[in-house]
């Protein structure tokens, strides 16, 4: 089963150019995404999230998490219910140093980002 999802996530890894929403830059630990399309509110939650989530992890996760609809650490579904979760655990992490405001950013940018990737 891990194997199974294992493989998934890195086919989907390899096929980024399928999303044609989402304008994605670099590999792995340098990946960001290309904002300069996005909505001028969503553009200043990118910023926060471009910000603040580094602090943690990289940005690739989230992309990637984003694009295959699965979250790569924990192998489950990435859609708005989880950005939600995963807006309330950070919220809820004392490193995190994130204010509501900054985590309601996130997971709108997230759910955005969710919605541009499905098309």
């Amino acid at each position: 089963m891990k194997k199974g999802i294992f493989l998934l996530f890195l086919l989907c890894l390899f096929s980024t150019a399928a999303h044609a929403g989402l304008r994605v830059i670099g590999r792995g630990d340098n990946m960001r995404l290309d904002p300069s399309a996005f909505p001028p509110a969503m553009k200043a939650n990118y910023e926060i999230m471009r910000v603040r989530c580094v602090k943690c992890h990289t940005l690739e996760r989230t992309i990637v998490a984003i694009q295959t609809g699965v979250a790569p650490i924990t192998g489950q579904l990435f859609d708005r219910s989880a950005t939600r979760a995963y807006g309330i655990k950070m919220l809820r992490k004392p490193d995190s140093n994130m204010s509501k405001p900054e985590v309601k950013a996130t997971v709108d940018l997230m759910n955005y980002l969710l919605d541009v990737a499905q098309h």
